[in-house]
């Protein structure tokens, strides 16, 4: 398992921003669930953790590395 730090996250699609500013931490082995309704961004922050979508502000870091700019499969 590995932790995972969010901090400052967005996502803009053209000029909308679908994801605001998510600030979250989960430690290694800790079980997670991301509740909302329906667009309110759960499945994009998910691909922008996975590294199937790219964030447009803030950092995504897997136990302590920032991988905003590597590849899901360079990803721990």
């Amino acid at each position: 398992m590995a932790s995972i730090a969010i901090g400052g996250v967005k996502k803009n699609y053209a000029k909308t921003q679908v994801v605001h500013g998510v600030d979250l931490d989960f430690a290694s082995g800790e079980f997670v669930v991301i509740l909302g309704p329906s667009g309110c961004g759960k499945s994009t922050l998910l691909r922008m953790i996975a590294g199937l979508e790219e964030i447009s502000d803030g950092t995504i870091a897997i136990d302590g590395t920032v991988v905003n700019k590597l590849e899901p499969r360079e990803r721990g």
